[in-house]
C-alpha cells in the first residue's frame, strides 16, 4: 500500500511537472495569450502597490493640447505653425527633439520648407508607424537568431523624404496587452529586409551620440546596456498618471512665456494631447494617457535604466518556478492532507506572490500568472483525488469496522480503538459475572429444525445484548443457547455488583415475557436459568495469532456458571452467590419484584466447600 502510494505521488508530481513545463515553453518564447489576459491584471495590481514614481527630470514633454489648438486655430496644427514651435525648443538647446506626429501628407509648399529648414538644424526625430496584417503583431522566424521574435510590419509609413533626408526617422508602435495597455516597446521593426529603430531609441541615440547596437539579447548605447525581452522590447514602468512626465503646454513655448534655459540639455518629446486626437492609451494609474508620455517613459527608461528588468534570465526564473512549484505543493498535499498542509500551500503561495510583488518593486518582472496556472490546477486535481481517495479509503473502513464492531462489543470496541495494545497483558481485577441460559432448547431445535432455531436464537441473543448494555454490562461470548455477560469491562468501577443484580431482574422480566409471546408448543418447553456472582477474575486475550477474542478466566466465572445448575435445581430463576448481595448493597431492592430467599449454603459442582448463595423467584405480573 505504501508502495502504491509512492508511486501515485511521484506520478502527480511528474504530470504537474509536465504541466507546468507546457505552459512555460510557450512563455519562454513570450507567445502565450491566455496567461497575457491574467498577467496585465496583475501586473497593474502590482503597479498601483508600487505607487507612482517621479520621472527623469531629463525628460520634457511639449504637448500640443487643448490651448494651442485654441490659439492656432485648428488642428493638426500648419507646418509652419509647427516650424516656429521646433524652432522655439531648438533654440533653448536641448539634446534631442522627437516629434510624435506622423508627417506623411504634403502641408504648404511654404510651410513644408519652413520646417524642412528647422528640422536641418535641429536634433530632430519624426515618428513613422509600422502597419500589420491582422492586430497582433507578427514575430520574424527567419534571419538570424538574434532577430528571433522582432515584429514584421507590412507597410511601414514614414514622413515625407524631404523631412526624413535632413531628420533620423524612428517607429512609434507599441505592443498592448488584450485590454490595450502599452507592456511593450519594440526597439526595433522588421520592414522588407531593413530594420526600422523606434522613435525612443533614435532619440537616446541623439541624445547620447551613440549609435545602438544590437549585443544578443539587450541593446547597446555606449556603455549602456539596456536589456530586453523576446524579439528586443522594452518593458514598460509608469510614472504615474498624465502628467507624470514634466509637461508644457506647446502655446507657452509659441508665445515665449517659457523660460528659454529650461529644456537645455534636455530630451523633448512633442506630441498631441489635445481632447479627440485619439492617441491615448489605458495604463494602471491612467485610463487615458497620452500616447507621446508613452513613449516618454520608454526614451527614459533607454537614458536612465530606470524601466522593468523582463529577459531571457527572468523568463528562465519564470520557468524554473513554474516546473518547481507545482512539485512542491503536490508532495505537501502527499505530505500531509490535513489543514496544515493546505496552511503550507498557502504560505509557499503568499511566499512567492510577495517576492514577485518585491522583485516588481526593484523593477523585474517576474511573472504573476505562470506560476498560478501551473501550479494550482495540478494541486487542486491532486488534492481533489486524494480526497476521493481518503473517502473512499474512509467510507470502506467505515464499513469494515461497522462489520467489526459487530462481533465486539459496543464499548469494547471502543476502547480497542482508542487503545489497541489493551488486555495484550492479563489483569486481575473484581468483576461481576452474570450466565444465562435457555432450558430445554436442546430437545426443542430438534424439533424446530435449523431456520426457526436460529431465528428463536437471534431473538433471544439480541434480548440478552440488550438488558446487557442497558445495565452496562459486556457480553464476552454467546454460547449456543446461553451467554456470559461481564460488568467491570473494560473499566471497572464501583457500581459494577448493582449493574449486575439490576441485569438479572431485567433478565427475567424480559425472558419471560419474550416466552410468553412465543407460540404455547415452543414456550411450553422452554426456559431459563441465571447464574451471578461477584470475585476476582482474570481479564485478557485469548486465542491463536490469526483471531483473538477477550474474555474472563477464574474461580468467579466458574462458580456463576454453576450456579445456574443450582437455580435450575432449587426451581429458581436467580442463584446469586452472597458476596455479588453485599457487593449491590441498596442495589437488591430491585430483587422486591420477586421473592428473595435468606442466605443458604449450598455446594457447587466441581468445588470443595460449600457457597453461600441466595436464590430469587420472579413473580409474574
Amino acid at each position: 500500500m505504501l508502495g502504491r502510494q509512492h508511486l501515485a505521488t511521484f506520478l502527480a508530481a511528474a504530470l504537474a511537472a509536465l504541466w507546468g513545463l507546457v505552459l512555460a515553453v510557450p512563455h519562454w518564447r513570450g507567445d502565450i495569450s491566455l496567461l497575457d489576459r491574467l498577467e496585465g491584471p496583475l501586473t497593474d495590481l502590482r503597479f498601483l502597490v508600487q505607487g507612482e514614481r517621479p520621472a527623469p527630470d531629463l525628460i520634457a514633454i511639449i504637448a500640443i493640447d487643448n490651448e494651442t489648438v485654441r490659439q492656432a486655430g485648428a488642428y493638426p496644427l500648419s507646418r509652419a505653425t509647427l516650424a516656429r514651435l521646433v524652432k522655439r525648443i531648438t533654440a533653448m538647446r536641448p539634446r534631442a527633439i522627437a516629434l510624435d506626429l506622423l508627417l506623411v501628407d504634403a502641408g504648404g509648399s511654404e510651410g513644408d520648407q519652413a520646417l524642412t529648414d528647422v528640422l536641418r538644424h535641429s536634433p530632430a526625430v519624426l515618428a513613422a508607424a509600422g502597419t500589420f496584417r491582422s492586430a497582433v503583431q507578427s514575430a520574424n522566424s527567419e534571419g538570424t537568431r538574434r532577430l528571433e521574435g522582432v515584429p514584421v510590419v507590412e507597410h511601414l509609413l514614414v514622413p515625407l523624404e524631404r523631412f526624413s533626408e535632413v531628420a533620423a526617422v524612428g517607429t512609434v508602435n507599441l505592443a498592448t496587452d488584450r485590454a490595450g495597455t502599452p507592456r511593450y516597446l519594440p526597439l526595433i521593426l522588421h520592414s522588407g529586409d531593413q530594420l526600422a529603430a523606434s522613435l525612443p531609441l533614435r532619440t537616446a541615440s541623439i541624445a547620447l551620440g551613440q549609435d545602438p547596437v544590437l549585443d544578443g539579447d539587450s541593446v547597446r548605447l555606449g556603455d549602456r546596456k539596456i536589456a530586453t525581452d523576446h524579439g528586443y522590447r522594452l518593458a514598460l514602468r509608469f510614472y504615474g498618471p498624465r502628467g507624470a512626465v514634466r509637461t508644457i503646454s506647446a502655446a507657452r513655448v509659441l508665445a515665449g512665456e517659457f523660460d528659454q534655459h529650461a529644456l537645455a540639455d534636455r530630451v523633448v518629446l512633442v506630441g498631441a494631447t489635445v481632447t479627440g486626437a485619439g492617441d491615448v492609451f489605458p495604463t494602471p494609474f491612467d485610463q487615458v494617457l497620452p500616447g507621446v508620455e508613452v513613449l516618454a517613459t520608454a526614451t527614459a527608461h533607454l537614458l536612465t535604466g530606470d524601466g522593468l528588468l523582463r529577459d531571457r534570465r527572468v523568463r528562465a526564473i519564470d520557468v524554473t518556478v513554474a516546473v518547481s512549484l507545482p512539485i512542491l505543493l503536490v508532495l505537501l498535499l502527499a505530505w500531509h492532507r490535513s489543514a496544515a498542509a493546505f496552511l503550507l500551500i498557502g504560505l509557499v503561495m503568499a511566499l512567492w506572490t510577495g517576492i514577485a510583488a518585491g522583485a516588481f518593486i526593484y523593477g523585474i518582472w517576474l511573472s504573476a500568472a505562470l506560476p498560478l496556472v501551473s501550479a494550482l490546477p495540478p494541486a487542486i486535481v491532486f488534492g481533489a483525488a486524494r480526497l476521493w481517495a481518503d473517502r473512499s479509503r474512509a467510507d470502506t473502513l467505515a464499513v469494515e469496522s461497522g462489520t467489526l464492531r459487530r462481533f465486539q462489543p459496543p464499548s469494547l470496541a471502543d476502547r480497542l480503538a482508542r487503545d489497541p495494545d489493551f488486555l495484550s497483558k492479563p489483569v486481575r481485577q473484581q468483576a461481576a459475572v452474570v450466565f444465562v441460559d435457555l432450558s430445554g432448547f436442546t430437545g426443542l431445535s430438534e424439533m424446530l429444525g435449523p431456520d426457526d432455531t436460529r431465528s428463536l436464537l437471534k431473538e433471544f441473543h439480541s434480548l440478552v445484548d440488550q438488558e446487557a448494555v442497558r445495565c452496562h454490562g459486556l457480553v464476552a461470548s454467546f454460547m449456543g443457547d446461553g451467554a456470559m455477560i461481564l460488568f467491570g469491562l473494560p473499566d471497572p468501577g464501583g457500581e459494577d455488583a448493582c449493574h449486575a443484580v439490576k441485569a438479572c431482574v431485567g433478565l427475567c422480566s424480559r425472558t419471560t415475557s419474550w416466552l410468553t409471546s412465543l407460540p404455547t408448543p415452543i414456550s411450553s418447553q422452554l426456559g431459563f436459568k441465571i447464574g451471578a456472582h461477584f470475585g476476582p477474575i482474570i481479564a485478557s486475550r485469548l486465542g491463536g495469532g490469526s483471531h483473538e477474542h477477550i474474555t474472563a478466566i477464574g474461580d468467579t466465572v466458574n462458580v456463576a456458571s454453576r450456579l445456574m445448575e443450582v437455580a435450575a435445581a432449587h426451581g429458581a430463576e436467580v442463584a446469586l452467590s452472597e458476596e455479588l448481595f453485599r457487593a449491590a448493597g441498596e442495589a437488591c431492592k430491585v430483587f422486591d419484584a420477586g421473592t428473595l430467599d435468606g442466605s443458604m449454603n449450598e455446594p457447587i459442582r466441581g468445588r470443595a466447600g460449600a457457597l453461600a448463595i441466595r436464590l430469587w423467584h420472579y413473580h409474574k405480573a
